[in-house]
């Protein structure tokens, strides 16, 4: 959708005038900005410190592909990866306090119309009547968009600040985005099954990457780019996988899976934001894009194919991709924000946009719910999402779409008693919980992939 005639709410010179840190953990700007108005709780004017954190919101290019030309994929796949850099890149001057943020969104809406045009003409080129989507050059200008005005977790407080206390690099999220799990009601339904569904299920065992597989690489986002991700990323099964991985490699590679699956599960690394420095605090997708603290490793990873509750499921195409959730769902909404949050004990209760507080002896749970319809085409799309769907709230896959056995992946973690913790994000991201999300490509042998669809339709339970 056009920014053009669409304004947010700008931040004030004076508050402008105000900056006091550029909090690049975060990925946002903390201004420490004084009330304009008097009377508030009695004090006078000037008598409030108010701290409102900012981020860049630009345009979700990648999310308004449909049809990419395989010859034209390697250079969008490029320039996709170049406005995520460009956006990197405007912290990193921001941080050095050098310049200012209206020529910075500027020469920010200069580099991406460039990369938006040479994008658009790549697909122009591949022929066959390939064009680019509508509208894209219009997808270029960011904006500045605020946060709600509460401190981040791993700050001093307003007082602090006013008392001559000073921010430092590596905040987190909000107090705002963590909620006790107790104070939530029950919200999970689960349709009935009809006659016929496929009630069984497969279980594949990866461990829990006690191999220290990591990296910031997005092989499905981002093919052949070191960093595309900007955050670190936990993988289990596949051992090969980060950004040069193809299909061959991926089915050449050992696996921790303990039935041969050489499929590849990753998602964002969970971190303590207990001020420590990780091996990656100087590192791309760490500390140099603002992802800092002691990386958790799951106590669990439980990795189940179910079936559907309106039917029987067919066997996934080898080395289909999938992506659950949005990693930018801060700034592009929530649409398609899927990953949830909850405690072992209360999973009952499922949290999109919160982090969970959890009762003492209570653990931490992330779940992926992947996309469970399939297209019957096509093992990716260009914005990695249209080849893929959600069933309906029966269970029912669209018109033209077919049921396949539905990965969700759960897992646990043991977090210290009142410490706060943050998943890993893009710098603009602010390590919102409601970034969470999870990848997967499916690298089963048929044999192996055949006897899982027989289990789950048969109603067994089989790993």
């Amino acid at each position: 959708m056009s920014r053009q005639g669409h304004k947010r709410r700008r931040l004030s010179r004076s508050s402008l005038a105000l900056l006091s840190a550029l909090i690049v953990g975060a990925g946002g700007v903390a201004i420490i900005a004084e009330s304009a108005s008097a009377g508030i709780s009695g004090r006078a004017d000037g008598d409030r410190t108010d701290l409102v954190t900012a981020t860049i919101d630009c345009p979700d290019v990648g999310d308004r592909l449909r049809d990419v030309p395989a010859q034209a994929k390697p250079q969008v796949d490029e320039k996709l990866a170049q406005l995520d850099v460009q956006v990197a890149d405007v912290y990193r001057k921001l941080a050095d306090g050098t310049a200012e943020e209206g020529a910075l969104l500027g020469e920010l809406e200069q580099q991406r119309g460039a990369a938006i045009a040479e994008l658009s003409g790549a697909i122009g080129r591949a022929g066959a009547g390939a064009e680019p989507p509508a509208g894209l050059e219009a997808l270029r200008a960011c904006e500045m968009k605020e946060t709600p005005a509460d401190a981040p977790v791993d700050q001093p407080d307003a007082a602090a600040l006013k008392g001559g206390g000073s921010l430092r690099q590596g905040s987190g999220p909000s107090r705002g985005d963590f909620t006790p799990i107790t104070s939530v009601r029950p919200n999970v339904r689960k349709p009935a099954p009809a006659a016929g569904a496929s009630t069984g299920s497969f279980t594949t065992r990866c461990g829990r990457n006690e191999n220290g597989h990591f990296n910031p690489d997005n092989v499905i986002v981002a093919p052949g780019i070191s960093n595309g991700a900007h955050h670190m990323h936990d993988y289990v099964g596949n051992l090969s996988t980060d950004a040069f991985s193809t299909n061959d490699s991926l089915a050449a590679a050992g696996t921790t899976c303990t039935n041969g699956d050489r499929s590849t599960y990753y998602w964002p690394v969970l971190r303590l934001r207990d001020g420590r420095a990780e091996r990656d605090a100087q590192a791309p997708g760490g500390g140099q894009d603002g992802n800092i603290g002691t990386i958790l490793r799951p106590k669990q990873v439980t990795i189940e194919f179910k079936g559907s509750p309106a039917g029987k499921v067919q066997a996934m195409p080898r080395f289909l991709r999938i992506i659950t959730g949005d990693a930018k769902a801060f700034t592009n909404g929530t649409a398609n924000a899927n990953a949830s949050w909850s405690c072992t004990g209360f999973e009952n209760r499922q949290l999109k946009d919160k982090y969970p507080l959890c009762p003492r002896g209570s653990d931490v749970v992330r779940t992926f719910t992947f996309q469970s319809c399939w297209d019957g085409r096509n093992t990716d799309s260009a914005n990695h999402r249209t080849h893929v769907a959600f069933a309906d709230r029966n269970g029912r896959c669209q018109n033209g779409f077919t049921a396949l056995p539905q990965l969700v992946q759960r897992i646990v973690y043991s977090v210290p008693a009142g410490a706060r913790f943050a998943v890993d994000s893009f710098p603009e991201q602010l390590h919102k919980p409601v970034t969470d999300h999870g990848d997967f490509i499916n690298v089963m042998s048929d044999g192996l992939m055949a006897k899982a669809v027989r289990c789950i339709n048969s109603g067994r339970s089989c790993s």
